[in-house]
């Protein structure tokens, strides 16, 4: 007996492009942190000056979601996607082009009013175009593109910043991107069913109407503390490499290339046992693990590379886990005619929360004359606590979904 495709031919083309897309998306935040170890002296910054720039896209990213939320849900999804993918990849141009602190931190904000409405789209065409029962596999596979970052992404940008400057990495960035947005607007069919179901209310009212839904509600809980667990030690992960672990900057995209390696073997079976064996389920153990590994690695001091390899490995499997069986479980939540718009307002108050992480990281992480971080451990005890709180409410989702029959 053949057995049945997962996607079809389309499908699978979709899943591809969205993750490319991503790919894009997320390389420009990722891109950041390991530049940390350049950027600080080169422009002559802080550690709370730096995490401000960390943070300012995600601020200017989620103040630009919540005000696209009211709209997500009008027009064509292909259409909404392109326009704001055609910003992002402007915003990142200026990126490339800043010559001074300040002139870099305005142009992390244009970038964030345009990126983050993407993912919220990227999500929201996902939702539409495939069941609930293969979406794990589906986030599993654009999950792929925080491996593919590290793997390509970061070792290139952190090879083109050392040989040509700071600035090289945001040019990759627009290139790889302006091929991305060609592809998909000759390719990408027109995403429009949603429009046949929606309710006959303005923007501001279909913003309430989603805001103050109770269950909603509880779904964009989850993602702060979520997004807290996930955004706290990213910052100043290649600096903490760099001067508490004795990792050299060439050292640094080796131990980026060979965990990003592992989350994009990890990530597609991941998402398939999601699918499996239950989408609280897997959260629950990449919760466990990312726990363990967070107290372990905020700890550490001079430390052998491949040990500090192994680490990072398991730290990323948990992580990923998590944020694959959660976006695939809460995915659940909105119905047809909110998608865009609960998308939308995930996606913003994901990255507020995101940028709240990364500026109260850059307060609590010291950096003494040496270069030697201090505090990093702490960032692991409150990110321990975050992700018990979000455990215990993703949990609550799961119930209330299964006995809805939602999922």
């Amino acid at each position: 007996m053949k057995k049945e495709k997962v996607f079809t031919p389309y499908q699978a083309f979709v899943v591809a492009v969205l993750a490319f897309l991503q790919f894009t998306i997320i390389l420009d935040f990722m891109v950041l942190s390991p530049l940390g170890a350049i950027l600080m002296p080169t422009l002559k910054i802080t550690t709370s000056q730096f995490g401000f720039v960390v943070s300012a896209y995600a601020f200017s990213a989620g103040a630009s979601g919540l005000l696209a939320a009211g709209f997500a849900d009008k027009y064509d999804r292909k259409k909404f996607l392109l326009f704001f993918y055609t910003g992002f990849l402007l915003g990142t141009m200026l990126c490339a082009m800043a010559p001074t602190y300040h002139l870099l931190l305005i142009a992390r904000i244009v970038t964030g009013i345009f990126g983050g409405v993407i993912g919220s789209v990227s999500f929201a065409i996902i939702t539409d175009l495939f069941p609930i029962d293969k979406r794990g596999r589906v986030m599993g596979f654009v999950q792929m593109a925080f491996g593919a970052s590290q793997i390509l992404g970061l070792p290139i940008g952190l090879y083109l910043a050392n040989k040509m400057g700071w600035h090289s990495p945001f040019w990759m960035i627009v290139v790889i991107g302006a091929l991305v947005g060609i592809v998909i607007f000759i390719k990408l069919k027109p995403v429009n069913e949603h429009l046949k179901i929606q309710e006959k209310k303005n923007a501001i009212q279909h913003l309430g109407k989603t805001l103050s839904t109770p269950l909603y509600i509880r779904g964009f809980l989850s993602t702060v503390l979520l997004a807290t667990g996930g955004f706290m030690m990213m910052p100043f992960g290649s600096a903490f490499g760099t001067n508490n672990l004795g990792l050299t900057l060439d050292q640094l995209p080796v131990l980026y290339m060979v965990t990003g390696i592992f989350s994009i073997i990890f990530g597609p079976l991941i998402g398939k046992f999601s699918d499996r064996v239950g989408k609280f389920r897997m959260f629950a153990v990449g919760t466990i693990i990312a726990i363990i590994m967070s107290l372990i690695y905020t700890n550490l001091s001079i430390t052998p590379l491949w040990i500090i390899m192994i680490l990072n490995i398991l730290l990323f499997l948990g992580i990923n886990a998590r944020m694959i069986s959660a976006s695939a479980l809460t995915s659940a939540i909105p119905s047809p005619q909110d998608r865009g718009a609960y998308m939308s307002i995930n996606s913003s108050i994901q990255q507020i929360s995101g940028g709240v992480a990364s500026f109260v990281a850059g307060l609590i992480v010291v950096q003494t004359p040496s270069g030697l971080l201090e505090r990093y451990e702490i960032l692991g005890y409150v990110v321990v606590v975050s992700m018990i709180v979000a455990a215990i409410m993703i949990w609550w989702l799961d119930k209330h979904l299964k006995m809805k029959k939602m999922i």
